[in-house]
């Protein structure tokens, strides 16, 4: 998949354009304003259908606009599909695929995105959900035939907690929760062994990307299940013994849903104990793990959207980083104040960015893809 153009209208202080894009790594260049990190936000939240910087995605519109509206033209397989994501201010929300809703069903239809922005590093120090989620999705990535494990354990919580409500209410038996145990666990246990072995594929990559780009010190990730069972039986014996605890709360206090995935260096979680640059360089270790990980499962690789990542690289990092990002085939948006903060690489192009338009740029490859904007 790579990402052929971006048209925009209404979104924060981006000029309405359309920007052509090229494969290989895009830089975004222009003084602090310009609109770089807004490029980014309109380019995932046209693929993914949200903002990847606000809960309130009603920030993105511009002042004075009635709405925002993205589209992307993506290329994939010979084919050009289109994605479009609006968003009025009396509410009014679409994200389309070809004109038809990209609903939760679909929802493996949008290309993976990976980002690193200030505000993402609520992935390395805010609570084990996000870690979870994050993870979640990778897996279905890396192994489509896996994913329903997720979907199946989340219908057999929500089920297993409706019927504790129940019980509780003297509406139903305790014995009637016998079946709900069954199916929960063993959608567990196979969530856990999906995760057990996405963390044992990331693991020593994210080792060698944080060392490369300067972390000091062993840096490791760790998966924690809730439930150590391996078997559902085991697991739902663990539920069964738990079952007067969860009628009190009246919610399931023990399974995957609760699990922790730690980030540490030198055996110390770095959401606790880490600097904020150390915070960052996890965050940039784990995403290029990932990137890895799918190369090597000859998947499609993740868009990369980098924001400002090179500002507290010293040169060599800034050249390792830079080798990472023009591996395999895939395509990557970075910005920067200036050009010279990115190392070339031989598929790059350079975009200035201005006052919130596209207004120029600068082909680094011998023959690059054609660029053109229209403000």
């Amino acid at each position: 998949m790579r990402v052929a153009r971006l048209r925009v209208l209404g979104f924060r202080n981006l000029r309405a354009q359309e920007v052509e894009l090229g494969g290989g790594v895009t830089l975004l260049w222009g003084s602090n304003g310009a609109g770089k990190t807004n490029l980014l936000e309109a380019l995932f939240a046209g693929l993914g259908g949200t903002s990847c910087r606000t809960r309130r995605d009603r920030e993105a519109i511009a002042f004075g606009e009635p709405l925002a509206r993205v589209e992307v033209d993506v290329e994939a397989e010979g084919e050009e599909r289109t994605f479009l994501w609006s968003l009025a201010r009396d509410g009014d929300r679409r994200h389309l695929l070809d004109g038809a809703a990209l609903d939760a069903e679909r929802a493996h239809e949008r290309p993976a995105l990976s980002v690193f922005l200030p505000d993402r590093l609520v992935l390395v120090k805010g609570p084990p959900s996000v870690r979870r989620s994050h993870l979640d999705r990778l897996l279905e990535a890396l192994w489509p035939a896996r994913a329903d494990a997720r979907r199946r354990y989340g219908r057999a919580l929500a089920q297993r907690n409706a019927l504790l409500g129940r019980v509780r209410a003297g509406f139903a038996p305790v014995d009637s929760l016998d079946a709900w145990d069954a199916e929960l666990a063993e959608a567990g246990c196979d969530l856990a062994a999906a995760r057990r072995d996405a963390i044992g594929v990331l693991e020593p990559e994210f080792a060698v990307a944080a060392s490369d780009l300067g972390l000091a010190g062993q840096a490791s990730l760790r998966y924690a299940p809730r439930c150590a069972a391996a078997a559902p039986a085991d697991f739902a014996a663990e539920l069964g013994e738990r079952r007067s605890a969860d009628l009190e709360r009246g919610f399931t206090g023990h399974g995957p849903h609760l699990d922790e995935i730690h980030l540490e260096l030198d055996g110390r979680a770095i959401r606790r104990y880490g600097s904020q640059g150390e915070q960052r360089t996890a965050l940039l270790a784990l995403l290029f793990a990932e990137r890895r990980a799918l190369l090597e499962a000859r998947r499609a690789p993740p868009l990369m959207l980098l924001d400002d990542v090179m500002s507290e690289l010293d040169p060599d990092r800034r050249e390792r980083l830079a080798s990472r990002l023009a591996e395999g085939d895939g395509q990557a948006l970075i910005t920067a104040t200036e050009t010279d903060h990115v190392p070339a690489t031989p598929a790059r192009f350079d975009i200035a960015v201005r006052d919130g338009g596209a207004v120029h740029e600068v082909a680094s490859a011998a023959d690059p893809p054609s660029a053109s904007f229209a403000a």
